[in-house]
């Protein structure tokens, strides 16, 4: 085993990264070396026991706690390791499998001082508190360590963020978005932190990784800073990959580092966040007078950075907790151990603390008025709403993740020492991955389902579709969640998307850190011209606000009111459930922290009835966790029983208003390359080749789907048009196929992809490099679908006639055939699923798919 892995060990050192983390194999057979240890090699088995062992509820981490067990009780001996350096070494792995030892070697008089000390700055203790607590009525050795964790030593003995910090300045210019840091053609190795981060910068600063490594070498440390820093999609690989270049490594917990130093004129709300989870230093300040190679003095106290002496900007860290989080190594932590010091001063009938910063929340005025999304925010934390600016933690009622990111999530809570979710709905998908797996994608699709099973989750089929089309059929209304990805955006209730960090901290415990973002209404008025579908509605939310100067498509000094902020939109209340997430989903390409929407009750009901007889029918089908998917039957029942939907108050305040008078529309509106902000209308793009054209992704359904048939029936679409047709859910596939849509699609020569995220992530089937594309999906940025790729974003049925006439087609073009093809079938296009009203198992499923 020692040869194989150092063998391994020197083929990562090539190219400049550690070893992986020890498995349980591995672990297992370390153990054994560890009693009969090889000469000379002492030092390396010692090194690999405490430092390349994953902490928490890993499996080698239940080897490695149970291994010490044995050496404290004398039923195996080491001479690498005594009884003392068996309890420091428990001490190290953070919680989980190594509390119950410690609480145990409690009762040791010869050891118990050496386990008050480990247990005093072990946070992750849940339900073992209560243990400690009992203990302590008889044993002195736990009631000091009830002591301790009421006095908050794990956080006292940790180093303040120091007041003046030197960097080195990385500095790339423009829009750096997490595509820039962690690119989707390479997700497949994003579990694998310090493989995955050399891809990072890959087309965007090439050469930047070994700038830094060349700067750290010399001693400096680096800060990264850029214009607009991390738009895009919520993954954590992205602040994984830049803190492995310029933060530092975490004693004890192999291949992953903290305390990286990233300062934007602009920071995406999201990436933030992941910065403060991550135990790292968010700043936003204005960097026009940073310049690549510059050598500063970031003063965290007066929120000042100078150059050669001369101050050159200013900052304020916000949120004022942000010290406190970086102090502690993270948002999260803080959060739990503060819960811990908060338990134990109430067991012992103490006061509270006052060592840590107390968040500046607004205080209601008498007869506050609330918006919509900070009603139901209010709701979760059971008030009756939660201004903007209030640090809080709303309570998470569903919790989706991907599988993409699905494996770092399942890595960030075993070191949450997490063996059951708190969340009553926890999904994971395999969308991004199912249509061509990798070897890892292989192995994920073995072993994750089971590990989210385990837990009480509930883990999706491969080929059973698109996390957000799914997620968004478990949802109870008026509720909150998160998910691991930014299109995690809720049609009825309200999801703040976040890293995989923050994801499994929101399943494992239930609830989640939030500081409440302002809101922009959004007020549709007037009725759509014919031919104007909803994408065309979607696209004109940026379209009207760069007319209006809420909105600029440079990203220098760039303008974006939405940035960090909450859409509400109103004035399409009857439109389907399903329709209304074209709507919130497009708010991730906004950088909005989230998205809500006004509906009927009677469409959400509509909707609820549905998805219970889903969510029965994968019951019967043997779908995981049983009991939590019947749970959300209950819920749904329940609210059904009385149905009523949360609003706005008519005199809320909001940060900004954008009205959009839908009868001013009068012709398609596109995204245009490479920046879902760019939207032009069809007649200024008009005639424009197009070679590739994908129907597919979480922003269609299956109206979309019928509505390309009704365009390509009777056509012959052009021979220099590749096309790509992806169902976003199983279901939408197989009532396609009963209605022998599909027919037409193969007649076309359409290329049918897995229900699933296909083209629209990238990361498996992409098209040709350099292509130019119309696509349904939701953004594109650079290289995204294609090497050197133009993309533009669209409706279904402009997507559909682009593939006949080979180039955009002229507003006449569009006009007629939209008049000529779609029209006169409306009512049978638009039809949504009413899964009450179909037949589950012969509509839906073949038993001999699953």
């Amino acid at each position: 085993m020692l040869e194989k892995y150092l063998m391994h060990e020197k083929a990562r050192n090539t190219k400049g990264i550690p070893a992986m983390a020890l498995n349980s194999q591995q672990t297992s057979e370390l153990c054994q070396l560890l009693t009969n240890p090889i000469a000379s090699q002492e030092n390396l088995i010692f090194d690999l026991f405490t430092e390349r062992i994953a902490p928490g509820v890993d499996d080698s981490s239940k080897i490695k706690a149970a291994f010490l067990k044995q050496i404290i009780k004398e039923e195996v001996s080491s001479p690498i390791i005594n009884k003392k350096e068996a309890v420091k070494i428990l001490g190290s792995m953070m919680g989980g499998y190594n509390v119950p030892v410690l609480i145990e070697t409690l009762k040791n008089p010869d050891l118990s001082d050496a386990a008050i000390k480990e247990l005093s700055h072990t946070i992750l203790i849940y339900e073992a508190f209560e243990t400690v607590m009992e203990l302590s009525k008889t044993n002195k050795a736990a009631q000091k360590v009830i002591e301790s964790w009421a006095s908050a030593d794990w956080f006292t003995q940790k180093q303040k963020l120091p007041e003046l910090i030197k960097v080195k300045v990385f500095k790339v210019e423009g829009e750096i978005n997490t595509d820039d840091f962690s690119p989707a053609s390479e997700a497949f190795t994003r579990p694998d932190i310090p493989l995955h981060a050399l891809s990072m910068g890959r087309g965007r600063f090439d050469g930047g990784i070994e700038t830094i490594a060349k700067w750290r070498k010399e001693g400096h440390k680096v800060a990264f800073v850029g214009d607009v820093v991390g738009t895009g999609s919520s993954r954590k690989s992205a602040c994984n990959s830049m803190m492995w270049h310029i933060g530092d490594d975490i004693p004890a917990v192999p291949n992953k580092r903290t305390a990286g130093i990233v300062i934007g004129e602009s920071i995406a709300p999201i990436f933030y966040n992941t910065t403060q989870d991550s135990g790292g230093l968010p700043i936003i300040a204005d960097v026009s007078n940073l310049k690549m190679g510059d050598e500063i003095k970031i003063n965290t106290t007066k929120g000042e950075i100078s150059k050669d002496g001369k101050l050159i900007t200013t900052f304020e860290i916000k949120p004022n907790t942000v010290p406190d989080e970086f102090r502690a190594g993270g948002r999260i932590p803080l959060i739990i151990g503060k819960a811990l010091t908060e338990k134990a001063r109430k067991a012992l009938g103490l006061g509270t603390i006052s060592i840590f910063t107390e968040a500046n929340n607004p205080m209601p005025k008498a007869n506050q008025a609330y918006t919509m999304a900070q009603k139901i925010v209010g709701k979760a934390c059971g008030l009756e709403g939660v201004l903007p600016g209030t640090a809080c933690a709303p309570k998470m009622t569903t919790v989706g993740s991907q599988d993409t990111t699905g494996p770092m999530t399942a890595d960030e809570i075993k070191e949450l020492a997490c063996l059951k979710f708190e969340a009553p709905m926890f999904m994971q998908s395999f969308c991004h991955t199912a249509a061509y797996p990798k070897p890892s994608d292989v192995n994920m699709h073995r072993t994750l389902p089971q590990f989210i099973a385990d837990r009480k989750g509930v883990p999706l089929k491969q080929g059973d579709g698109v996390v957000h089309s799914w997620l968004n059929r478990l949802l109870l209304p008026d509720t909150v969640g998160t998910g691991g990805d930014s299109h995690t955006r809720f049609p009825m209730g309200i999801s703040f998307p976040a890293g995989s960090g923050l994801v499994a901290f929101a399943g494992a415990l239930g609830f989640m850190p939030l500081d409440m973002p302002e809101s922009v209404l959004v007020k549709f008025k007037g009725k759509l011209n014919p031919g104007i579908t909803l994408r065309d509605v979607v696209n004109a939310i940026p379209y009207f606000a760069i007319q209006q100067g809420m909105l600029t498509v440079p990203k220098k000094n760039k303008i974006n009111i939405f940035n960090g902020k909450i859409i509400e939109m109103e004035g399409l209340d009857d439109i389907t459930v399903e329709q209304a997430f074209e709507l919130t989903d497009a708010t991730a390409e906004r950088s909005a922290a989230a998205g809500c929407i006004k509906l009927s009750e009677k469409r959400v009901i509509e909707f609820v009835r549905s998805n219970i007889a889903l969510m029965e029918s994968m019951i019967e089908m043997g779908y995981q966790d049983k009991v939590t998917i019947q749970n959300r039957i209950d819920a749904c029942r329940e609210w059904l029983a009385n149905p009523k939907l949360l609003g706005r108050d008519e005199n809320a305040e909001y940060a900004a208003t954008l009205e959009i008078d839908l009868s001013e529309i009068t012709e398609p509106i596109l995204c245009c390359p490479n920046d879902p902000d760019d939207v032009k209308l069809l007649s200024e793009v008009a005639n424009t080749p197009i070679q590739d054209v994908f129907i597919g992704s979480c922003m269609t359904n299956i109206g979309h789907f019928r509505a390309a048939e009704k365009i390509w029936k009777g056509s012959t679409p052009s021979d220099k048009v590749r096309i790509y047709i992806a169902p976003p859910t199983r279901m939408d596939q197989a009532i396609l196929k009963n209605e022998a849509t599909f027919s037409t699609f193969s007649q076309i020569g359409a290329r049918i992809e897995t229900p699933g995220c296909s083209l629209c992530m990238g990361n498996q089937l992409r098209v040709p490099d350099k292509s130019t594309v119309f696509s349904t999906s939701t953004r594109n940025f650079n290289n995204r679908m294609g090497t050197g790729a133009q993309v533009y974003l669209g409706s279904a049925e402009l997507g559909a006639m682009v593939s006949v006439l080979g180039k955009l087609p002229t507003k006449e073009e569009y006009m007629n055939l939209y008049q000529e093809k779609i029209d006169d079938h409306k009512d049978e296009i638009y039809q949504y699923m009413q899964f009450d009203e179909l037949n589950m198992e012969d509509a839906l499923y073949q038993r001999r798919d699953l």
